[in-house]
């Protein structure tokens, strides 16, 4: 008896590549035309080996996809760990993107949605353009934004508050009695980094705390980036007593930098990170930051993919994850690190779609 079909018979039936036909067979992004003669070929020749014969008749792959700007960010893999078993047991495969948030990829990641490789979209976007919006609205499958968007825009929306985070970190560094707080911060033309250069100059305010360019400094969401914006603040700026970071990988370069032009921490110098990664408790000294709920977010993101599946027609829903202050060494010092969490502010959980939103809300 003969051999079955081969991606090698499957490839010359389709008159394409057999790189093709391995592309398509394993659900990555493929022109529509390449996947519509593959698929047609797989079908006449008999080939239902992982469940291609099955995706050709329910029209379901049975794979969700997550686009994310930077798979080495610690945040998008405390999103992974949650997405993956919440999308297991419900019987679908994760497969991810890492764009490095050019807005191209995560066009082409919308557009490909039509060639059906996939079942639904959970996207993070450090930057939301028209486009995005528009790719958003004639998605031909479901699609789950972790990040702010724009009120009235019809999608299921996972957002954290660094609003409230941003101000939970400058109560603290104030209440510990420092008054010159500088700022790293990322891009302005992203949403986090938008998000927290507003909130940090709102929290000021509420404190009696002037606004000063002269502490600001505005690179990257890295940790080289950090370091480099941490060395030319310091070596503007005179008498800063404290660095709120609009990330945790932005402040270990800042205490990389601290730490080599012989600062200590926090005696001289208070740091405060965002997103309490794991390398926030690993750092030394360790580091106090502001959780914006990566996990949660995650765990959330994927329960609104699902639901949706089960339901296409049912309105957008909208869920916001509270930030908590975690406080460790790099603010209090090492012998005060391990003590109580300051409380705090309670918020809701969900909200409707069309309920007043925050516009400061962001994404890693």
């Amino acid at each position: 008896m003969g051999e079955g079909p081969t991606i090698t018979t499957i490839a010359e039936r389709a008159g394409v590549s057999i790189a093709s036909v391995s592309r398509v067979l394993n659900g990555l992004p493929t022109r529509e035309e390449t996947v519509r003669r593959v698929l047609s070929a797989a079908e006449e020749l008999g080939y239902v080996r992982n469940a291609v014969a099955r995706s050709l008749k329910s029209r379901r792959t049975h794979q969700i996809a997550f686009a994310m700007a930077d798979i080495g960010n610690p945040v998008y893999l405390a999103m992974v760990r949650q997405i993956q078993p919440v999308l297991k047991a419900a019987g679908y495969r994760l497969v991810l993107h890492s764009t490095d948030a050019i807005v191209a990829d995560e066009i082409d990641v919308l557009h490909s949605l039509g060639e059906r490789y996939v079942d639904g979209l959970i996207m993070s976007p450090l930057r939301v353009t028209d486009e995005h919006l528009k790719m958003i609205a004639a998605a031909r499958a479901p699609v789950v934004i972790i990040g702010s968007v724009p009120d009235g825009t019809r999608v299921d929306n996972v957002r954290a508050d660094s609003r409230t985070g941003v101000r939970l970190a400058i109560d603290h560094l104030h209440a510990l009695g420092r008054r010159r707080i500088g700022f790293l911060n990322g891009p302005l033309d992203t949403v986090p980094g938008a998000a927290r250069a507003a909130a940090y100059r709102e929290a000021l305010k509420e404190r009696g705390l002037p606004y000063d360019e002269g502490i600001v400094e505005v690179g990257d969401f890295y940790r080289a980036a950090g370091a480099r914006a941490a060395r030319a603040l310091l070596e503007r700026a005179a008498g800063v007593d404290a660095l709120m970071c609009a990330n945790d990988l932005i402040a270990l370069g800042a205490l990389d930098v601290l730490r080599a032009a012989g600062l200590r921490v926090p005696e001289d110098v208070a740091v405060v990170g965002m997103d309490d990664t794991d390398l926030a408790a690993a750092s030394w000294p360790s580091l106090t930051s502001v959780s914006l709920g990566s996990a949660e977010r995650g765990k959330a993101a994927a329960e609104l993919m699902l639901d949706r599946l089960k339901d296409t027609g049912r309105e957008p829903r909208l869920v916001t994850v509270p930030p908590v202050l975690a406080v460790r060494a790099s603010t209090v010092g090492q012998s005060a690190a391990g003590g109580p969490v300051p409380p705090v502010r309670a918020l809701p959980a969900t909200r409707p779609a069309d309920a007043a939103s925050d516009p400061q809300g962001g994404t890693p």
